[in-house]
């Protein structure tokens, strides 16, 4: 099997453009990921986060978590495995507004450090956006304007942390899933892995490389540009020692964004029924909060029966 995609932005710069172009081409198409270095958030930021993350769930989380675990594996037989995730989290919301002042206990040096870091994770998304849509023969900012809505796209981040875990054969860090949205940025733990993705049915681990962001593609992605890429399959791994850190941000469409294939990238011989879906974001939403941890080819022929009669396409 082929090496996981990493790709160092700094060499779109320069003669190395078209390799890399060709790299992120394949790793949207055949994997759903890939792993950037050099992608502009310094790493003297991303000690920082990383430093504040785990010192708040020390102090805020730790204690919490461990009553949770005790009572979970005290319960023994009547765990339901198949329904639980052996993680720590909490979430923030940056647009279309921020939430950021209404969660408990976090210091205002995290409140601030995270509001520097999600800007810069928004402005690389945005470039990446645009780095997809080059690839694929879309006019720059098509992606981006599928994802707008009438207020903008819809961002937030999921601050997680993975606990050791005394029975992860047992129990999942995090159960396989696909994601809902659009693109996934995440910054995780360098030391402790357990990211995995499902590739031509195999499990393949996501390399925790030190400093890096790792992209993944949301099912949004796979709808608008009609299957030529693809989101994929992932879950994370509980391991016996060590705490993992992810903060996985995602930067997806507004709720009230109308979703459908690029007119660009339908074949002309494809028959409607086998065409991806239009729907409302915010439907999709609500269909996925009850099938998370379920294939998204039955979500996809779900959509199909969604009335969206009278909403205007964007325009192009």
């Amino acid at each position: 099997m082929a090496s996981f995609p990493v790709i160092n932005l700094e060499q779109l710069e320069g003669g190395e453009r078209s390799k890399v172009m060709e790299v992120l081409h394949d790793a949207c198409a055949n994997w759903g990921f890939f792993e950037l270095l050099n992608h502009g958030i310094s790493n003297e930021l991303l000690d920082k986060v990383e430093r504040l993350t785990k010192d708040h769930y020390k102090k805020c989380m730790e204690e919490r978590f461990r009553e949770f675990a005790s009572k979970t594996l005290q319960d023994g037989s009547k765990v339901d495995v198949d329904n639980l995730d052996w993680e720590s989290t909490f979430f923030l919301r940056h647009l279309p507004t921020s939430n950021m002042s209404e969660i408990p206990d976090l210091s205002d040096e995290y409140r601030e450090t995270m509001k520097d870091f999600v800007l810069r994770l928004e402005k690389l998304a945005e470039q990446l956006l645009d780095l997809l849509c080059e690839n694929l023969g879309l006019e720059k900012g098509y992606l981006k304007k599928a994802f707008s809505g009438s207020k903008g796209p819809t961002f937030g981040t999921k601050v997680s942390n993975y606990p050791p875990c005394p029975k992860p054969e047992l129990i999942k860090g995090l159960r396989a899933h696909t994601d809902a949205g659009g693109l996934i940025l995440l910054f995780q733990d360098d030391k402790v892995s357990g990211l995995q993705l499902l590739k031509d049915g195999e499990w393949v681990d996501v390399p925790p490389l030190h400093h890096s962001i790792v992209i993944n593609l949301g099912d949004q992605i796979e709808v608008i540009t009609n299957g030529k890429y693809k989101s994929v399959m992932h879950g994370v791994v509980a391991q016996p020692n060590g705490t993992r850190m992810s903060i996985a941000s995602f930067y997806n469409p507004g709720s009230d964004a109308v979703i459908y294939p690029a007119a660009a990238l339908l074949k002309e011989t494809e028959k409607q029924s086998d065409m991806y879906p239009k729907f409302v974001f915010e439907d999709y939403m609500k269909l996925y909060a009850v099938q998370k941890f379920q294939p998204k080819e039955p979500r996809f022929e779900t959509m199909k029966t969604t009335e969206t009669e009278g909403v205007q396409p964007i325009a192009t």
